[in-house]
């Protein structure tokens, strides 16, 4: 069995880390680029969600202009979970969630956002890019 995923996945910032949100701003992620790759997969944990009754919306986007002005919503069909079901509920304090992409588009974007918040949302998430055309893929900071 070979136990090397490192070299065969690519990591990008999706959404940084930053001071909590205490409003019902977006998070909106950096677009990524899957050219060269066969799959796609966002990675993201949330912290302490302090409001009791908020309520995070996930919409994954897609197109083929780098900076997504053809950006549309991710059919489900090309989808890998579902965005309702990738979502923390208020109780999910320090959880981990994902949703991968399977559609032919070459950029995409995630943006989560909040309702009904008047705490602290703490949020970070990561692009994993796997299946590359290319091997092995570099282990540097990107």
């Amino acid at each position: 069995m070979q136990r090397d995923l490192s070299s065969q996945i690519k990591l990008a910032r999706a959404i940084a880390p930053v001071a909590a949100v205490t409003d019902n701003t977006p998070f909106v992620s950096q677009i990524v680029d899957v050219q060269g790759f066969d799959s796609l997969t966002c990675v993201g944990l949330v912290g302490s969600l302090a409001d009791a009754d908020v309520v995070l919306t996930f919409l994954m986007e897609e197109g083929d202009d780098s900076g997504l002005s053809d950006a549309a919503a991710v059919a489900d069909a090309d989808l890998i979970g579902t965005e309702l079901g990738m979502a923390p509920l208020f109780s999910d304090d320090n959880k981990t969630f994902k949703i991968g992409y399977k559609g032919s588009k070459r950029y995409c974007r995630l943006t989560i956002t909040p309702s009904g918040n008047t705490g602290n949302i703490f949020l970070a998430a990561v692009w994993m890019k796997g299946h590359p055309r290319t091997l092995p893929q570099a282990t540097q900071v990107v």
